[in-house]
């Protein structure tokens, strides 16, 4: 890793909690997300030359800090911030700052910071893109993807989240414990979103984007702290955890994306499956199911088995079709369509996502799927139009060169 890479890795895990820490000193996302900016640009010249703070968090909230209060100082016309080699050389004061981080309400801004981005006087279409934006410093067009919309359609959102957010209208105040289980489904479901940013990605960016995945299950088991009994939390920690277990089997060493079916599960994460594992079981004893303990239920039937031939697809099939139930989607339906093709043939699943094909006419795994499912059937003209149309909208290389190889099989044929 060059020096940019792991300054830039740094960065990416640190502003989560930096900008929580900011916003709670300055009460406007503004000047908390300008003030970590300028941090950040000290830390590339800095942190290059004279390696990293023994605490770059507490480095960047206090150079953050201190650059945001000499902005004030030169608007009234008063004295600069201190020079470089101060700033760089925090001793007591990095300490003063991680003790009084730890002594905040929630013992972690940012959790404090996704409950503001959450509060329920924002709409929920509103919520999470800001949370994601704020608090992990995603791109609008990486939000946009998520949500499969338009860039321009969700920089309005956020633009009018911190709008109102600005103007007051959100107050700043540490919810209490009524307030904070109201906010608790969108704060899952954005902690959620986090985590599938860092995992959807290319294994050329899998490193540059695995603090996402890290970020993501260390606040959701943050929830988990606050919300000890909640089955929901349990299977959000259990679904991070027994997907997360799977990253270091996902690509081969040429980059190219490999099946759950066809990965070696002895390069699964067995510590993190096993928790995963433990929390789910525990989960469902509660005999409150939800989203997150579906997905989490599924994952893990893929977890206990040895072999992919193992796999209890029918099971998989009733726990996707109790999803779909709960939260009816498109999604939701399109991955049902991989366990009934294991368990009932292709034919039945292509007509179960053929009246999709309209509200997913632009999702990269829709025309992957139908793709696969024709080749099964023989449909070989139809499966190579959906295999062009998927590359097409391939989000990462790697996902174009799978599709790529089983076009090469059908040339073959």
């Amino acid at each position: 890793m060059n020096d940019t890479n792991w300054i830039d890795a740094a960065l990416l895990a640190a502003r989560p909690q930096a900008v929580g820490a900011l916003l709670r000193y300055f009460r406007n996302l503004d000047t908390a997300e300008e003030a970590f900016q300028e941090a950040c640009l000290r830390a590339l010249k800095s942190w290059g030359k004279n390696g990293p703070p023994r605490d770059p968090t507490a480095w960047l909230i206090f150079v953050g800090r201190n650059s945001a209060i000499d902005v004030v100082r030169r608007q009234a016309r008063q004295q600069p911030l201190p020079p470089e080699e101060l700033l760089s050389d925090l001793e007591d004061a990095e300490t003063a700052i991680v003790e009084k981080i730890d002594g905040s309400d929630y013992r972690d801004d940012i959790l404090r910071l996704l409950f503001i981005c959450c509060h329920p006087e924002l709409p929920p279409t509103q919520q999470i893109p800001l949370a994601l934006r704020i608090v992990s410093g995603l791109s609008v067009r990486q939000i946009a993807r998520a949500f499969l919309v338009g860039e321009s359609a969700m920089e309005q959102r956020i633009t009018r989240a911190k709008s109102r957010i600005g103007a007051g209208e959100i107050p700043f105040e540490t919810p209490g414990p009524i307030e904070r289980a109201e906010r608790l489904a969108a704060v899952a479901a954005m902690v959620y979103l986090i985590f599938n940013e860092g995992y959807s990605t290319g294994s050329t960016e899998a490193q540059a984007r695995s603090p996402l995945c890290d970020e993501a299950i260390r606040l959701s088991r943050l929830l988990l702290r606050i919300f000890p009994t909640e089955p929901e939390i349990m299977g959000l920690t259990a679904l991070l955890l027994l997907q997360s277990a799977r990253s270091d089997a996902r690509f081969d060493a040429d980059g190219s994306v490999i099946l759950l079916e066809n990965q070696d599960r002895d390069l699964w994460n067995r510590s993190m499956i096993n928790e995963g594992l433990a929390l789910i079981d525990k989960a469902m004893r509660h005999r409150a199911p939800g989203p997150y303990q579906i997905q989490a239920a599924i994952a893990a039937l893929h977890a206990r088995a040895k072999r992919a031939e193992d796999t209890d697809w029918a099971e998989i099939d009733l726990l996707y079709a109790a999803l779909e139930r709960l939260t009816p989607s498109p999604v939701i339906t399109l991955n049902r369509a991989v366990a009934v093709a294991k368990v009932r043939g292709p034919s039945e699943a292509l007509a179960l996502i053929e009246p999709l094909e309209e509200r997913l006419s632009g999702y990269f795994h829709f025309f992957g799927v139908k793709g696969g499912l024709l080749m099964k059937i023989g449909r070989t003209s139809e499966a190579r139009e959906a295999f062009n149309r998927a590359i097409s909208l391939a989000n990462t290389a790697a996902e174009a060169a799978h599709i790529r190889m089983h076009l090469d099989r059908l040339a073959q044929d």
